[in-house]
């Protein structure tokens, strides 16, 4: 659901439960009752989508291996020539005698290119 589509379902209970004549109505109209409400939509929206998202990526960067073709947050695209614990050397061009190879933090990788057999 969008934001917006969950702050008018929001609106419509919290309206619809302050017009109950019952002890219902005045127990969710309460500040307290409605923040916690509140918390618990932000919880859902926001909190868990960004713990799901950095798992991810987390276990992206746990499966890095030498030959897979990545890029970093500075746009760099190259492959992977070796692993050394949060390090990795990245090959970003082949000159023809020499590649030239660059060290980099294992958490700048923030995306590994599908292989040309996955294509």
């Amino acid at each position: 659901m969008e934001g917006s589509q969950v702050g008018n379902m929001l609106a419509t209970f919290a309206t619809m439960t302050l017009q109950l004549p019952s002890g219902l109505g005045s127990a969710l109209g309460s500040p307290l009752v409605m923040m916690v409400i509140v918390m618990g939509i932000f919880y859902v929206m926001l909190i868990l989508p960004q713990q799901r998202q950095r798992k991810k990526l987390q276990e992206m960067l746990s499966a890095l291996k030498a030959g897979d073709k990545v890029i970093t947050n500075g746009g760099i695209y190259g492959v992977i020539n070796g692993i050394d614990g949060d390090t990795v050397i990245l090959k970003i061009a082949d000159t023809g005698s020499s590649p030239v190879k660059i060290r980099i933090a294992r958490s700048a990788i923030t995306q590994v290119e599908a292989s040309e057999d996955a294509k």
